[in-house]
């Protein structure tokens, strides 16, 4: 049924491997604005996500409104990304065994909106001694899609057996895409979702979610049979 005997992980880049909120909060920061604390932003709906909340509210409204503003701030968001902006503890490591074990395919899903994303995230990892080129997959999805489409290419590319593919994010979204491709999901809480929110509006199964990148990587180490480093 299939021609090899390969698995496939895919990673969703910010707020998964990449310290997403640290980079938003920075940059907010550079321009006079204020995100809020990670506990909020994880709770806002996605078209609030970025204002902030009530107190954050009127001034980060004024500082977004307008085409020179906005570029402003993707320029400085750019920047720390490509410069600051780091993989959570033990995320490195991982990628690099992962990408080391000949029979595991490792893909990487995100939608980065830094000037020249894949550029952006090249750099990033290159501070971690991680080669993009490394991956086995690299899609970019536009914030109006699903990931459902990129999951499906990518186990469609390599003839993966369902059974032995896992997608790994941070949103109820990364979830939904990743059993609809009949794939295993590996979910965080401490990116752009919190576990309240996963389990309790979206139905996330407990059983699935990792607290702390310590939780995940020990969880798909032990998956995919990844030895701990010594």
């Amino acid at each position: 049924m299939y021609s090899n005997d390969d698995r496939l992980i895919i990673f969703d880049a910010d707020g998964t491997l990449i310290d997403a909120f640290a980079a938003i909060d920075q940059t907010f920061s550079a321009h006079g604005m204020d995100i809020g604390k990670l506990e909020n932003f994880q709770k806002r709906r996605k078209l609030l996500k970025y204002l902030g909340g009530i107190k954050e509210f009127p001034v980060n409204l004024r500082k977004q409104f307008g085409k020179q503003n906005r570029k402003a701030l993707r320029a400085t968001l750019t920047d720390v990304y490509r410069e600051e902006a780091r993989l959570y503890p033990g995320l490195a490591e991982l990628l690099q065994d992962l990408i080391a074990t000949p029979e595991v395919r490792v893909g990487l899903v995100t939608r980065n909106v830094t000037i020249e994303p894949e550029l952006t995230i090249g750099k990033l990892l290159a501070r971690h001694d991680i080669d993009i080129n490394a991956l086995d997959y690299l899609a970019y999805v536009p914030l109006s899609q699903t990931k459902t489409s990129a999951f499906r290419e990518a186990r469609t590319r390599f003839d993966i057996n369902p059974a032995r593919g896992y997608a790994c994010g941070d949103e109820h979204k990364d979830y939904l895409a990743t059993i609809q491709t009949g794939m295993h999901p590996f979910i965080v809480s401490y990116g752009f979702e919190d576990h309240q929110r996963l389990t309790t509006r979206f139905a996330v199964p407990e059983e699935v979610i990792s607290r702390t990148p310590d939780e995940v990587c020990a969880r798909i180490r032990h998956g995919l049979g990844i030895p701990v480093r010594d």
